[in-house]
């Protein structure tokens, strides 16, 4: 399938992401392209990633992680990183999640919102982890949610307007990608942006891990598709009713 080029006439996105490193190993390159462009990109860590490194306990885990996202979001030229602070690992779909999203969507107020690929597998062949499931799931509610007064009232009543203006939903590595961008030139500060998580990437005992390696198998496969060296592909899920 022909991968369509991603509509860039927006102006404010939300990257909303179960844990710190989850967008640098696919969307990181494609958030620098844009925020070169001027675009407002804030990042949403829905928890700290604080389960990760086995060999750190929690408490330590989490201002590691937290830092190493902040510097890896600096790379690409994002400023603002929120991080939620619901626990790593146990994540549930449900009311719960969608509230936590719904709210950070009514604080930004974007026009696009990006989350991690959540269907069951990457590619039919690895098993997705249960965290990025439920976070992507509650994201595509919760972004409805938000534009409805009448779901988490207590937002609204303590001064957090109803938004409704999410255009789309954009979904990076997903098996079902519909659409990409091309990252040809902001490639190496995506590479760059993984390599900040390094504490995280050494906990998972991963010696010889290749960032630049690791990502451009799916950037060339994907550029295939839009005749450039690297992309981005993202499954498109419009807000719009009749889109």
């Amino acid at each position: 399938m022909t991968l369509e080029r991603l509509d860039e006439t927006w102006e404010r996105m939300l990257c909303v992401v179960a844990h710190p490193d989850d967008l640098e190993f696919g969307a990181a390159a494609a958030v620098a392209r844009w925020t070169g462009q001027g675009k407002q990109i804030v990042y949403c860590m829905v928890t700290s990633g604080e389960a990760g490194i086995d060999a750190l306990h929690p408490d330590e885990s989490r201002a590691v992680r937290e830092a190493e996202q902040i510097e890896s979001a600096r790379i690409v030229g994002v400023d603002q990183v929120e991080f939620l602070g619901l626990p790593d690992g146990v994540l549930e779909y449900g009311v719960n999640l969608r509230r936590e999203i719904a709210a950070s969507v009514r604080r930004h107020r974007p026009d696009i919102v990006l989350t991690g690929n959540f269907r069951d597998t990457w590619g039919g062949v690895n098993l997705n982890q249960a965290d990025h499931i439920a976070v992507g799931k509650a994201v595509l509610d919760a972004v409805r949610d938000a534009g409805n007064r009448w779901i988490f009232t207590e937002q609204v009543e303590s001064g957090l307007e109803p938004w409704g203006d999410v255009r789309a939903v954009w979904a990076f590595g997903s098996p079902q990608a519909t659409h990409a961008v091309d990252t040809t030139e902001t490639f190496d500060a995506g590479v760059a942006s993984l390599e900040a998580h390094r504490a995280y990437i050494d906990g998972l005992g991963w010696e010889n891990f290749d960032a630049r390696e690791f990502l451009e198998g799916m950037a060339r496969s994907a550029g295939q598709e839009l005749a450039v060296a690297f992309a981005a592909p993202f499954e498109v899920f419009p807000m719009g009713w009749g889109e």
